[in-house]
């Protein structure tokens, strides 16, 4: 089943500086296995060893945090859209 996976831009330089790229399998879990496939490196960044999602990375099936669905092992189908967020942290101390 391919899907289109959201890049962002810190790891736009493991994807071909592409902001948005294509990936097929039938969970998140498949779907980060296949794009480590096409672009090496890319799991790392976004995967603990174990292969769940590391805490600070969220990652949205079609803008539902899949945390809150099961996790990496989610099931996706055709035309779904992921994205993968970093999380943001900082501000200002008053």
């Amino acid at each position: 089943m391919a899907v289109k996976v959201r890049v962002p831009t810190p790891l736009m330089k493991l994807t071909d500086n592409k902001s948005e790229v294509m990936a097929e399998g039938a969970t998140i879990s498949e779907i980060l296995n296949n794009l480590e496939s096409q672009f090496a490196g890319i799991k790392e960044r976004i995967c603990e060893e174990s292969g769940a999602p590391r805490r600070f990375i969220n990652i949205y099936l079609n803008e539902e945090d899949i945390r809150f669905l099961e996790g990496e092992s989610t099931a996706v189908k055709d035309g779904d859209e992921i994205s993968i967020i970093p999380a943001i942290a900082g501000g200002i101390r008053g």
